[in-house]
């Protein structure tokens, strides 16, 4: 495809309330949806919001998982690839942070588990749930996506690794807190440039709970760092960007630092 549209969706939780947050997607989905959508895209835990002591009450097994069976529904109706953001996966004994892929036929092709988890400033996240073992990268419909989960996008590695193996579109999913704003938009924007491709970096808004809020600042950036779409502050809805393939192509053609990355960086100390 030499232009692919994507509709990601900024959205408030109800924290463990798993019934009323597919309703919410639901309506979202269907108010600002844009015409002719390729991808839409939700964030991170958006079933039961950011709260970790909540993940293993609300997890579904991908195989009889009724969250998958709202989002096949909606890919259908739509005719759209889904990002799913992410929901708490069990798999036998084990629990995971995972964003699952479906098709536009509502088949669920690829499921990505987080592959670094915070568990910091009070927020036990690996006390909950298991670390993913690997990276997928996803082709939708001739165009390779990268995806990662909100923390990962403190790990450069895992960037670098998508766009050496031929990423066009970064995907981060998060609930990102209010109270770390610098680095969610330094981060987010480092991540397209120095890779020189395009990320769609989509966060939850809304308060999580007591004093906690998320950022609610999500944003589509293009190969360069420029913002093509965002939402700003808290508001609710679909941010929506055609993502020019051939622009971003010819952008690498003209500067090929790709090319530039060596192997090894060995560090001599003296």
């Amino acid at each position: 495809m030499e232009k692919i549209k994507v509709s990601a969706i900024q959205m408030s939780t109800k924290i463990g309330d798993k019934k009323a947050n597919i309703e919410k997607a639901k309506n979202l989905i269907e108010r600002d949806l844009a015409f002719d959508t390729d991808i839409i895209v939700l964030p991170e835990v958006w079933t039961v919001g950011w709260s970790p002591v909540h993940f293993q009450e609300s997890a579904e097994a991908l195989e009889h998982s009724k969250t998958i069976e709202f989002l096949s529904g909606i890919a259908k109706k739509y005719n759209s690839w889904i990002i799913g953001g992410s929901i708490i996966i069990k798999n036998n004994d084990k629990f995971y942070n995972t964003c699952p892929v479906l098709n536009r036929n509502g088949d669920l092709v690829a499921a990505y588990s987080k592959n670094h988890l915070f568990s910091y400033y009070g927020s036990d996240e690996g006390k909950y749930v298991q670390k993913g073992d690997n990276p997928v990268l996803v082709n939708i419909d001739g165009v390779k996506v990268g995806l990662t989960i909100c923390y990962d996008i403190r790990f450069p590695e895992i960037y670098r690794a998508y766009r050496k193996a031929g990423a066009d579109i970064l995907v981060n999913c998060a609930a990102w807190g209010l109270k770390k704003p610098i680095p969610w938009e330094c981060m987010t924007r480092c991540r397209a440039v120095e890779n020189q491709t395009y990320m769609i970096a989509l966060t939850q808004s809304g308060i999580i709970e007591n004093d906690e809020w998320n950022i609610g600042h999500s944003r589509i950036i293009d190969f360069k760092g420029e913002s093509i779409a965002e939402i700003k502050d808290q508001k609710e809805g679909a941010m929506v960007a055609t993502l020019d393939l051939n622009l971003m192509y010819n952008f690498r053609e003209k500067c090929k630092c790709i090319n530039d990355i060596r192997e090894n960086y060995e560090v001599k100390t003296v």
